[in-house]
């Protein structure tokens, strides 16, 4: 039976802030893109630019789906802990 309710919701709001914070990160990286696609021998300086963006904004994304799911999972667990322990509750009389 879960019963420290606090504590868990606690992690749960740690979570969600860091996936707050990633988005937010993201969208700051996203600023720095340049999608120009450069070709010409004037222009190969920028490469190494755009490939390093480019790689940050594939962890960002990456890390921000496994931990948006683990958020959403850890919520959905305490939900049914919750639920389960309302019903399962004997000191509760119906009726």
């Amino acid at each position: 039976m879960l019963t420290s309710y606090p504590l868990h919701i606690a992690i749960w709001g740690v979570l969600t802030t860091v996936v707050v914070i990633l988005a937010v990160y993201r969208r700051r990286l996203d600023l720095k893109v340049d999608e120009t696609i450069h070709v010409l021998d004037s222009e190969a300086s920028n490469i190494p630019a755009q490939e390093e963006v480019a790689k940050k904004l594939a962890v960002v994304d990456r890390w921000g789906k496994i931990l948006t799911v683990v958020a959403v999972l850890y919520l959905l667990g305490i939900a049914a802990a919750y639920i389960y322990s309302s019903f399962a509750d004997t000191s509760v009389k119906l009726g």
